[in-house]
């Protein structure tokens, strides 16, 4: 996609590079990596498929464990937002708003519910479940952002708010990518009593 910022590029794969994601707004050449800043999950690589755990293929779905490196010393808060980079729509929908981690080394345990949410695409305050349709692959993109002021919205906040208020704020980011194929359709559904 045009216009995906250079900086940024080789970070994310060609099919993940919507120019809408919030690392391509709000982040900058400087501040990604930021004395090794870093997004990981002991789940999966950057890269790597999505555990049908942390997807809509599994009824007791969660949200995926993340880790994080330090950020820059004087960051008052760290804000994550998932979003899908598959759309071709102007912005990329929102799986996931959470802020109001503290501005240091820490984590998200899977399935943990953190302290502050902001709407998803379905304008509710959780893990959106990443549900493609059958055969297709889409791309979700985890951003962290370090922030050098606290933030002040509340809880439920959407996304429009969360990106105007994280302008000009950013200390460091980082990012993890991973992939989520629909998987097939139950193969016991086409049966019939007849077939017994």
């Amino acid at each position: 996609m045009s216009d995906f910022p250079a900086w940024l590029a080789p970070q994310v794969p060609a099919s993940a590079r919507h120019p809408g994601l919030a690392v391509a707004k709000l982040g900058t050449a400087q501040a990604f990596g930021r004395g090794g800043f870093a997004l990981t999950s002991p789940a999966f690589r950057g890269g790597e498929e999505l555990d049908p755990s942390f997807t809509a293929a599994e009824e007791d779905a969660v949200a995926p464990p993340l880790e994080w490196s330090a950020p820059p010393p004087g960051s008052a808060e760290l804000v994550l937002v998932v979003e899908d980079a598959s759309t071709k729509a102007a912005h990329p929908a929102c799986h996931w708003l959470v802020w109001g981690l503290a501005g240091q080394r820490g984590k998200l345990l899977e399935g943990e519910v953190p302290p502050r949410t902001g709407k998803n695409a379905l304008g509710n305050s959780e893990w959106l479940l990443p549900a493609p349709a059958q055969g297709e692959t889409r791309h979700y993109l985890f951003q962290l952002f370090a922030t050098e002021l606290p933030l002040v919205l509340m809880p439920g906040a959407g996304r429009a708010e969360l990106i105007a208020s994280l302008q000009g704020s950013i200390t460091a980011c980082a990012v993890l990518h991973a992939t989520v194929t629909g998987g097939a359709e139950d193969e016991d559904a086409d049966w019939e009593d007849d077939d017994f």
